[in-house]
């Protein structure tokens, strides 16, 4: 049995490799950045454990060995879950290990907007001492979130809200209630979209490409900002530039993009009502260390004992 890193560009792999030698298996760590460096340097991999390595229908095409894919992080989608499953190759993922930092970044990031922290930072460092130029600033009470996708994240983060004092909806087709969270009111998209005065994503890219576009922004409040912890091209950043400038919404405060790393030139960066982390939310010391723990785990689990924690896909 072999398992191989694919890609990682973490400062060293110790947890992983503490995993896996306790396992006795063999590991190699590569950075494989296409198909052909898949093809040739993974020829004898019983496991992947990728970063951001697309495994494509090619790639599996060319490596009969091959198992078990485990993904650093959430997101599959650089990962064709459709031919992984016709090559009966199990696929997971580890969605929980940085979920309190996910919704914890939506939060700091809401209220550095609503509380417009980085607009007045810049302002009295750069302007004067005068807070009148953030008016208007109000109640979190007299303010609606609205969470559109109630997973592990959005349900952590709606929770995080709803503490704070503000009025919470959602939507998510596949949301069921429960005593944890019957203050969640549910409304179908159109409503949510057009009623919330803060509207925070968490949804997965696939399915949900330019959800926010022009016209999308059309139906938000004048007064609504976005926020953004999940995936790149869920919002049309070309449209959202659009909305901004003409302060169609009041703002957008967005971890992750289409085209990552973004460009300090990027036209977004020149609006005051744009903040930007750089794909950071799911980030703190104990989460990146429970992310190399379970992910060497996941492929002991597979390799060893034959079962998964998180599996993606379901083989037969």
């Amino acid at each position: 049995m072999k398992v191989i890193i694919t890609d990682c560009d973490h400062k060293d792999i110790d947890i992983e490799t503490k995993v896996l030698n306790t396992a006795g298996i063999n590991f190699e760590l590569k950075q494989c950045t296409n198909e052909e460096d898949l093809i040739n340097q993974c020829k004898d991999a019983d496991a992947f454990i990728v970063q951001y390595a697309k495994i494509t229908k090619k790639v599996m095409d060319s490596l009969p060995n091959l198992k078990m894919i485990v993904r650093y992080g959430v997101g599959v989608d650089t990962i064709d879950i459709e031919e992984a499953t016709k090559h009966n190759i199990q696929v997971c993922n580890v969605p929980d290990y940085g979920m309190n930092e996910v919704a914890d970044h939506a939060i700091a990031l809401m209220m550095a907007m609503t509380r417009k922290i980085v607009l007045m930072n810049n302002y009295t460092k750069q302007e004067k001492w005068d807070y009148t130029y953030s008016i208007p600033i109000h109640r979190a009470c007299n303010q609606t979130v609205g969470v559109i996708g109630l997973g592990r994240i959005g349900r952590n983060f709606a929770t995080k809200a709803h503490a704070l004092g503000y009025n919470i909806i959602g939507y998510d087709p596949y949301f069921k209630e429960s005593d944890d969270t019957k203050f969640i009111t549910i409304k179908s998209l159109d409503e949510l979209i057009s009623s919330a005065d803060i509207i925070s994503l968490h949804i997965p890219a696939e399915g949900n490409q330019n959800l926010f576009n022009k016209e999308t922004f059309k139906k938000m409040k004048n007064n609504a900002i976005i926020i953004n912890v999940a995936r790149g091209g869920i919002i049309n950043e070309d449209d959202l530039y659009d909305a901004l400038n003409s302060k169609e919404i009041a703002g957008a405060a967005i971890d992750c993009v289409c085209k990552e790393p973004m460009l300090p030139k990027h036209k977004l960066f020149t609006l005051d009502n744009y903040i930007a982390t750089p794909h950071m939310a799911w980030y703190s010391e104990e989460a990146s260390q429970e992310l190399k723990r379970k992910v060497a785990e996941e492929c002991v689990n597979f390799l060893k004992h034959s079962f998964v924690r998180y599996p993606i896909n379901h083989l037969k």
